[in-house]
């Protein structure tokens, strides 16, 4: 298939069309106005409101402003009309010289946009500066003999304004001898001949007077003079002749001051003063005179001032030679002024922003700022950069001026202020930069929630503990702001044991420090589960939770309790039961004992604090069993008291004791054979009656006693009748079996067959009888059935001493016997 033909034309048609449009949108941002100079100020120069397609009171509502690099504002903005007016007289001279066209540049700002539009007002000269000449008068030395159509140059007017307004022509006094003649050189400049008409004598006039004046043009005309005094002197024929008739030299602007630009030669065939030769400048202007100086005599041109491109880049000077007759000859001096790259470049920040929210989109202008450098070419392209790790970017709008964008959302809690840093740098040898500082400032909103530096807490308290003890104290960090970051801390709301938690213990809200409003318990509460909230003061708030545990320790604050023996409520006393037989090593009872307490605190150890024959019984360290260290002998008396110390392993350690009466008896009659001997267990309270009773007792005995003695000396007196009675008497050695079941005292056994009494001491009560002698019931006093198998031997008396058979069994019932 063929490829279609290519039309050039239509291609060229199409980049045409681009360029216009291109042209066209450029122009569109373009307004121009034209004003004259020397205006008053606030004088109207143009309706910036209607070019701007804006109403007069929209220009302050949209921040319109004129915005410039730093150089004196020429024009101001009437908000109230909407017009440019001028800031202050312009001087057109001043600003352009004798350019011929006179355009200020400036720009208009949009804030609310951000957009610029340039403005090009064009200064229309007006005829407000008089043609000067520079001097008041010039002599002219003409030899007498001079030939008629000699030409003589006069000194040239300089009027700075321009067009019309500008020089325009020259006029002499009369005078029949000269004339005035003014031819425009090659580069169009018209200057002023003074033309010998007639002969002169010197005779007859040595000096001529003449009036040389320059005017302008304008509406109103201005002129200036200068005095032409034409002396005679002797003949001069030769005028000095310069070697070029231009002189061109190129000179950097950064040369120092004295620096020697060129040196301009003219020769004079003349001998003496007709062929010494002087250099002077022709037409003397402020500027010229500020920056160069020429020697007269030697015709060396030097640099008095300082060269600057960037304010004129090219000088022209004129300057003449003249010998001592007065003859001149005229020449050229074109300087060219090399740029240098000597000037940085200029950043005005136009607009910014000194503070932006952390949610702000990408694409959020920042700064608008110009970016100039005076200089030319190379030297005054100039490229703006900033930090490649900044969320930043620049972006060129109209001109010359650059917007500071962000690139992407800022975070302030990983940045909250920026300190931005904008380098403009000329493309110069060696380069030259600016540096340009923007702080920025990311303000907070409330995007992060409080955050504790754990996932959970643990605290650990004694028990007992004071009320207000402080127990914990949570932190947790919020990386917002001001009160986005103000911390509170609060309790989960829960319930332990019917109560809340808040009655248990608080949390200070600003410190969250924990407190307890309990002295706790470790017997009753082993630990406290909580849910701690920290909240932030932001819009809307934030929080996070996290768990608490809460451990009480235990202290050793329970006395172990003795659980067996157990003290009898009703006042006996609990007797533990031996045989006489028992070897070493028997079991006699167990001590059982608990600590409410727990771990090293509730850890029991037993010890044998007294005993009534020490080294007979042996009681075991951690178990708690009391056992015979050695084979009861007959020699042991029939109770043995035994005091027992249970001792836990807590700082300070606790102990407990337990009183135990073992009775060493082959069976329970035995036991009950002596009671006179035992003793109730006295209660503090009950001290004194058993005192009284005791004595009653005793008194009772002593007159029984008494009755006893008596009754025996009727019956020795009656053995003395009957010797078969004494044998008779012998039979009471044989008392029934029976009567071996009680603990008796010796010698009057027989006796106690037929009488005996009976005590009853209760310790828990106020009451107390005695039995005084009755019928012998002693065979029946203990019954097979009264006796059972779980309950301890109780008794209301302690067992007196007494030996038993060793033959007994051991006792494995134990009985409860009331008195």
């Amino acid at each position: 298939m063929a490829a279609p033909p290519y039309h050039p034309d239509c291609s060229r048609l199409v980049g045409i069309c681009v360029l216009l449009g291109a042209l066209w949108k450029i122009q569109a941002e373009q307004i121009r106005y034209s004003v004259p100079e020397e205006l008053e100020k606030g004088s109207y120069v143009g309706n910036i409101a209607k070019d701007l397609g804006l109403e007069p009171r929209e220009l302050e509502e949209r921040g319109v402003r004129i915005v410039s690099r730093g150089r004196t504002q020429l024009f101001a903005l009437n908000l109230r009309s909407g017009s440019l007016v001028t800031a202050g007289r312009i001087d057109r001279e001043e600003l352009c010289d004798r350019s011929p066209k006179c355009v200020v540049s400036l720009e208009i700002l949009l804030e609310d946009k951000v957009k610029i539009f340039g403005i090009e007002v064009e200064i229309i000269d007006v005829n407000d500066n008089a043609p000067t000449f520079g001097i008041e008068q010039r002599e002219i030395k003409v030899a007498e003999n001079e030939n008629p159509g000699t030409r003589f140059p006069l000194p040239e007017a300089f009027d700075p304004d321009v067009g019309v307004n500008s020089l325009q022509g020259y006029q002499l006094s009369s005078n029949v001898h000269f004339s005035l003649d003014v031819p425009s050189g090659a580069d169009g400049i018209k200057s002023p001949e003074l033309v010998l008409e007639l002969a002169l004598d010197r005779e007859e006039e040595a000096v001529h007077h003449l009036l040389l004046t320059a005017f302008d043009g304008g509406d109103l005309a201005h002129s200036g003079t200068v005095k032409i005094h034409v002396t005679l002197v002797d003949t001069n024929d030769n005028a000095p002749v310069f070697t070029q008739p231009e002189y061109h030299v190129n000179v950097l602007e950064n040369v120092p001051v004295g620096y020697r630009l060129l040196t301009v030669k003219a020769t004079d065939p003349d001998e003496g003063a007709n062929g010494e030769v002087t250099y002077s400048f022709r037409k003397v202007r402020d500027k010229m005179s500020q920056l160069f100086q020429l020697n007269s005599l030697t015709g060396d041109i030097t640099i008095l001032g300082d060269l600057d491109y960037e304010n004129s880049g090219f000088h022209d000077i004129d300057v003449e030679a003249h010998d001592g007759p007065g003859l001149r000859a005229r020449s050229k001096v074109l300087v060219t002024v090399l740029d240098v790259n000597d000037n940085a470049p200029e950043v005005t920040v136009t607009s910014l922003t000194s503070s932006i929210q952390e949610t702000s989109s990408p694409g959020t202008v920042i700064a608008l700022f110009n970016v100039h450098d005076s200089d030319s070419g190379e030297n005054g392209l100039v490229t703006c950069s900033i930090l490649d790790n900044l969320p930043f970017t620049l972006e060129k709008t109209y001109g010359n001026y650059h917007r500071l964008l962000t690139r992407k959302t800022l975070d302030r809690e990983e940045v909250s202020e920026y300190n931005i840093t904008v380098t403009a740098t000329d493309h110069g040898i060696p380069p030259l930069s600016t540096e340009t500082h923007i702080s920025l400032q990311v303000a907070d909103i409330n995007d992060n929630p409080p955050a504790f530096p754990h996932a959970s807490y643990s605290a650990y308290i004694p028990e007992n503990n004071p009320k207000g003890a402080s127990i914990l104290s949570v932190s947790a960090q919020d990386p917002d702001s001001m009160e986005n970051a103000r911390v509170t801390y609060s309790l989960a709301e829960d319930t332990l044991h019917g109560m809340p938690l808040s009655s248990y213990v608080s949390i200070n809200s600003d410190t969250g420090v924990l407190y307890a409003l309990h002295s706790f318990d470790y017997e009753q509460i082993r630990d406290l589960q909580l849910l701690v909230t920290a909240s932030d003061s932001g819009e809307p708030p934030l929080s996070s939770n996290v768990s608490l545990s809460i451990f009480i320790l235990d202290q050793n604050d329970n006395a172990p309790e003795i659980l067996y023996p157990t003290l009898p409520t009703d006042g006996s006393t609990g007797v533990e039961l031996a045989p006489r037989y028992a070897e070493s090593g028997y079991l006699v009872t167990k001590v059982v004992a608990v600590d409410r307490d727990s771990g090293q605190n509730a850890w029991l150890s037993y010890h044998l604090l007294k005993a009534s024959e020490p080294g007979l019984f042996q009681v075991g360290l951690h178990t708690g069993e009391v056992h015979t260290a050695r084979a009861l002998l007959d020699r042991d008396v029939l109770k043995q008291s035994l005091v027992v110390a249970v001792q836990d392993h807590g700082q300070p350690p606790l102990s407990a004791t337990v009183t135990l009466t073992v009775a060493l008896a082959n069976s329970i009659p035995d036991v009950l054979a002596d009671l006179s001997s035992l003793e109730s267990p006295d209660n503090p309270d009950d001290s004194d009656l058993t005192l009284y009773l005791v004595v009653a007792v005793a008194a009772v005995s002593c007159v029984f006693l008494a009755f006893v003695i008596v009754l025996l000396a009727l019956r020795l007196r009656r053995w003395h009748a009957s010797r078969l009675l004494q044998a008779a008497g012998g039979g009471l050695l044989g008392v029934p079996a029976s009567a071996s079941q009680f603990v008796g005292v010796d010698g009057v056994r027989a006796f106690l067959q037929t009488y005996s009494h009976e005590v009853s001491l209760t310790a828990g009560s106020r009451e107390s009888h005695v039995i005084f002698p009755q019928p012998n019931y002693a065979d029946t006093l203990l019954s097979q059935e009264s006796c059972g198998k779980s309950e301890p031997l109780l008794i209301t008396q302690d067992i007196s001493e007494t030996k038993g058979d060793a033959s007994l069994h051991q006792v494995s019932q134990s009985c409860h016997i009331k008195t």
